[in-house]
């Protein structure tokens, strides 16, 4: 099982206002393969915050019944799980953060792996490169 990073969903799905450049169009479609892995059955893991964090951008980029699409479609996908998260996950995650150099939610997903013995993530964000982790697609 790999952590999947909310970008991963968000590339898949947000439509772009401009046209992309090759490297864009290259992890978009990284990005979708990812999902039709997801959609085919490969279990993956994610938090509440990142769950929210996918929810609430897709709401603004898309409108309020695309991201309720998105919402129903994860929770009831039995090959995702989602690790619920406190305010003392937070706490723990907010040393690693300026630790590493990497932002709050990065860090709490690392943590949320750590403690559930996953060393993979899907993502696109190389903040994961400073932690130890390994990230794909690289």
């Amino acid at each position: 099982m790999r952590f999947v990073d909310s970008n991963v969903f968000l590339h898949a799905f947000l439509r772009p206002r401009r046209k992309l450049s090759e490297e864009e169009r290259h992890v978009k479609e990284a990005a979708k393969d990812i999902v039709r892995g997801i959609e085919g059955g490969e279990g993956v893991a994610m938090s509440t915050v990142h769950l929210s964090e996918v929810v609430n951008i897709i709401e603004s980029g898309l409108g309020l019944q695309e991201s309720l699409g998105f919402l129903a479609w994860a929770i009831s996908k039995a090959n995702i799980d989602v690790y619920t998260t406190d305010v003392g996950d937070y706490g723990s995650a907010l040393s690693v953060a300026r630790d590493r150099g990497v932002s709050a939610n990065d860090a709490l997903a690392y943590l949320l792996m750590k403690k559930r013995g996953l060393d993979e993530v899907y993502s696109f964000d190389r903040h994961f490169d400073q932690l130890d982790v390994t990230r794909l697609p690289m």
